[in-house]
């Protein structure tokens, strides 16, 4: 990897947007945390379809940083923070120290998502594919634009790592899926890889779950609140996601223009994955399915008017969210 960059005198780089080591504990007002819940309602809805990453859109929201910030300091010093303390006053100090109101709501907006949408989303994956994939597929490419002119000072070493990503995310967009059914320690092993997949942009946690063949079980325990598989694959998530986001800090703090190449060549391959055209192997419509095909060769045919308009609807929205995002940052 490159070395890492030197920001400009008076002006923040976005190395330093992502420095979460001297970030400050924010004092949020009511409308500041109901923007983060909203965030949080986007990030649901994408996390949701197989190939759109929740954490793609944590970063186009402007809210990437301070998440990771969050997740990376909670950890076994939390005890000496609470030790120091000690009674109500320490568990207010671990409450501001993990930035817990930020996460409570980020989750709260996830969390309502999850509950209201899935069915919803379920239901146009298998009987409405073109529509949805058209929409998300929209949204993928928007971002992989607005990523990219997040890129400054392009040279070979992230010319290559953005190769390396787009060419990792097709190969893992074209793994044969796993269709046995999933016990519930194999389901917590499945939570913990698909969390380190959802907190990275451009890594669908959703599709991880797909190819492990335990996407459908935990849709279905979402949509019927079957609480014994929905807390096997939370506390998978939470033990993966306390091992992978300290790592994942270092990572963005200290290299984070050649972490972002990587990052959108993993957006960019992903791509294939939410490409609208899908046919299975006997040529019907299935949302499922792992052949792409030219517009022209989808069974209806290719809807140019309504594809078009919802990938139309899905970068114009992304880029609003970014446009949000830039904004909440600069308040």
């Amino acid at each position: 990897m490159t070395a890492p960059q030197s920001p400009r005198p008076n002006q923040p780089s976005a190395a330093q947007l992502l420095d979460t080591s001297t970030a400050p504990v924010r004092n949020d007002n009511p409308k500041q945390l109901l923007g983060v819940y909203l965030k949080g309602m986007a990030m649901g809805a994408a996390d949701i379809v197989p190939g759109v990453s929740g954490g793609t859109i944590a970063l186009i929201a402007g809210i990437y940083e301070r998440l990771i910030n969050a997740l990376s300091s909670i950890g076994p010093n939390l005890w000496q923070i609470f030790r120091q303390e000690g009674g109500i006053k320490g568990f207010a100090a671990i409450w501001r120290h993990v930035d817990a109101t930020f996460l409570l709501c980020l989750l709260l907006g996830i969390v309502t998502s999850f509950a209201t949408l899935a069915g919803i989303i379920k239901h146009l994956l298998d009987n409405q594919p073109l529509l949805i994939w058209s929409f998300f597929f929209g949204l993928v490419v928007a971002t992989v634009f607005i990523l990219l002119s997040e890129i400054k000072h392009w040279n070979i070493g992230r010319v290559a790592l953005f190769t390396i990503g787009l060419i990792t995310a097709v190969g893992v967009s074209s793994l044969p899926l796993l269709a046995a059914t999933p016990s519930l320690p194999y389901l917590f092993f499945a939570g913990a890889i698909a969390i380190c997949a959802m907190i990275l942009p451009g890594i669908s946690g959703s599709f991880i779950l797909l190819l492990l063949g335990a996407y459908d079980a935990v849709l279905e325990a979402v949509d019927t609140m079957n609480l014994s598989v929905i807390l096997t694959v939370v506390a998978g998530m939470a033990t993966g996601l306390l091992l992978f986001t300290r790592a994942l800090k270092w990572l963005l703090s200290r290299y984070y223009q050649a972490t972002l190449a990587l990052l959108t060549g993993f957006i960019a391959g992903s791509l294939v994955k939410v490409w609208p055209w899908k046919v299975d192997v006997s040529g019907a419509l299935n949302s499922e399915a792992i052949n792409n095909v030219m517009p022209w060769q989808y069974p209806t045919g290719p809807h140019w008017v309504t594809t078009i308009g919802l990938m139309l609807i899905g970068a114009v929205l992304v880029s609003l969210l970014s446009w949000w995002g830039n904004r909440t940052n600069r308040v």
